[in-house]
């Protein structure tokens, strides 16, 4: 890869995170009048139409997109994203977007932990301790010895939790899928799971929401399309750093759409969150 395609990549990857704001606050707003289960639904449904319009469009169409040696392990990658949404989705309904985001950008941090168990891959000293430092600093955001502390701050730590397994089945399932076989299972998967579980709590929809709804749909879509795009271009892991921009696009459109503040400690909480999740970054880019 050249240093030109690095950086197209990693001005898409800003870009793709500003999307995925805004796909968050639309999720927020609609999720705060309709059931969380048939937002994500219907989003869903757009996803996997989606995905089946890509696969046509390549050769083989959906039959060589579906072909896997690995059906289980897609399945669960599809089914775990598609809860790890609508754990997000309930996470920004009771905490807001920038304590949701603040928690969860650990997300990281988890998968370097995991990477060893999961992948075999070495995890040295020194990225065990920035690990640690970073659940340090998720517990500042949390602070679970407070008398305030709200049993949902939990949610947007459970959703990291499984977005780093979905990664690393991602990492494990590239070593014989393709990204496009992955993508595929993921817009179908989701899509079947979903409509099992939304469809019970259909809710008719305004006309202006549904306008908010078909934008939820096109920036879901078009975010994992760019993020691809992004992983074809550059290394992760010259680009993943970039990913902390959504923590602050999620502030812009926040602070003055929702009302929302920057609390201190979520604010000290979040900083050493993404020191140490750069710091595993460049361990991971310089050591192996």
């Amino acid at each position: 890869m050249t240093d030109q395609d690095t950086r197209r990549g990693i001005w898409l990857m800003i870009l793709t995170t500003f999307i995925f704001a805004a796909q968050d606050a639309l999720s927020r707003h609609l999720a705060g009048t309709y059931n969380t289960w048939m937002v994500v639904m219907i989003r869903y449904w757009f996803f996997a139409a989606f995905v089946i319009l890509l696969a046509t469009r390549k050769a083989g169409g959906v039959r060589a997109a579906a072909a896997t040696t690995q059906p289980v392990l897609q399945i669960i990658r599809g089914v775990l994203l598609a809860l790890e949404v609508c754990v997000m989705v309930v996470a920004f309904t009771h905490l807001g977007l920038i304590e949701t985001q603040a928690v969860f950008i650990s997300y990281p941090l988890l998968i370097a932990a995991l990477s060893g168990p999961v992948l075999g891959e070495k995890v040295g000293w020194r990225r065990w301790s920035a690990i640690a430092v970073g659940f340090a600093g998720v517990m500042v955001i949390l602070q679970p010895g407070m008398a305030v502390f709200a049993p949902a701050a939990i949610l947007p730590l459970i959703a990291a939790g499984m977005f780093a397994t979905y990664s690393l089945l991602n990492r494990y399932v590239a070593r014989r899928d393709s990204s496009a076989t992955s993508f595929f299972w993921t817009g179908a998967v989701g899509c079947i799971v979903m409509t099992l579980l939304g469809a019970w709590w259909w809710e008719p929809m305004t006309a202006p929401d549904w306008g908010w709804m078909a934008l939820l749909c096109i920036t879901g879509a078009s975010g994992h399309y760019l993020l691809i795009r992004v992983y074809e271009l550059a290394e992760a892991s010259a680009v993943q750093p970039f990913a902390y921009f959504q923590l602050g696009f999620g502030a812009l459109i926040a602070i003055p759409i929702f009302g929302e503040t920057i609390r201190p400690n979520v604010a000290l909480g979040a900083a050493v969150v993404i020191a140490a999740g750069l710091f595993t970054l460049w361990r991971e880019r310089h050591q192996g």
